[in-house]
């Protein structure tokens, strides 16, 4: 029995399904439930009734699920301070970083901390930014880039930058002669979006359904480059900021920008909030927020 095979019950239970549990997870099924039945067997018990129609908690199951917040609370706690101590003493950042974000910081000014501070290690993950926010909480890494307005309450946020969420059409498509759009514009269009763990995904969703109606997404991804792709062969439309569409350099589509509501794709840098927080992570937070202020002058070029 690990951690991860207690973390990993808790998202079964709350998702009330293996199958959607093992999407969250980044694990196939099969996994999963090979997870689960190490638990069942350590404890000697059995911890889900398992169905056609889903899983449900046996009376066992229920009471290691009610006590799992303590027992994980106080091993994160735990985890938390020996991580802060190991990375201190060896100087290291941990970054975690949402997808795209390395990108709008440009990768010169990891280079550039690593040039001023050799005496530093950086190291970088990047991942969905649903799934960087939940690792952050989980208490993994010691810096996180991370997009939207998720609950950064109990951490040190600094806004990064943000762009308008904007159209993006193959001219051949007639809504590439309008000077602008509004959300209903994109009812009935088939719709390339990137995953549920990307922040952008639910805030289109939610207000296609606010406005009415459910969007048709006839493929989610976890890049954008196939969205991209999908719109370049007119096949259907997708949405994108202005850094990430320029990078990409394509003639055949147009960005269009919304009319109706400011849709913003907005990023931040996380550190935690403990009194006696790294100086090195201190001076990494810094030099990031040095970096954009020059990248927004004018004075460094993205």
């Amino acid at each position: 029995m690990t951690i991860k095979d207690l973390e990993n019950f808790r998202t079964v239970c709350r998702e009330q399904s293996i199958t959607k549990a093992a999407k969250l997870l980044y694990i196939t099924p099969q996994g999963l439930s090979k997870s689960i039945k190490n638990l069942e067997t350590e404890l000697n018990t059995q911890l889900l009734n398992r169905t056609s129609f889903g899983i449900t908690l046996t009376e066992t199951g229920e009471y290691l699920y009610d006590h799992l917040p303590f027992f994980l609370d106080s091993y994160y706690n735990i985890y938390k301070e020996i991580q802060k101590i190991q990375q201190t003493k060896n100087r290291e950042i941990d970054l975690l970083s949402a997808y795209g974000i390395l990108r709008l910081v440009t990768p010169e000014c990891i280079t550039d901390f690593r040039r001023k501070h050799p005496e530093i290690t950086i190291h970088y993950r990047e991942y969905p930014d649903r799934q960087v926010d939940r690792l952050f909480h989980q208490k993994e890494g010691n810096v996180a880039f991370t997009i939207g307005e998720s609950d950064f309450s109990e951490f040190r946020s600094d806004l990064l930058e943000s762009f308008p969420i904007k159209l993006l059409v193959n001219r051949k498509n007639p809504l590439s002669r309008k000077p602008s759009v509004t959300i209903m514009d994109l009812k009935g269009q088939p719709l390339y979006l990137e995953s549920t763990e990307f922040y952008i995904h639910h805030l289109i969703v939610n207000r296609c359904q606010e406005a009415g109606f459910t969007p048709d997404i006839v493929f989610e991804t976890s890049g954008f480059s196939l969205c991209h792709k999908m719109v370049r062969k007119n096949l259907g439309i997708s949405v994108v900021v202005d850094f990430v569409f320029d990078d990409m350099g394509d003639d055949s589509m147009v960005l269009l920008p919304f009319s109706d509501e400011n849709y913003l794709w907005s990023t931040y840098m996380l550190t935690r909030k403990d009194q006696d927080i790294s100086p090195d992570i201190l001076l990494f937070r810094d030099h990031v927020l040095k970096w954009m202020n020059g990248i927004k002058s004018g004075a460094i070029e993205r």
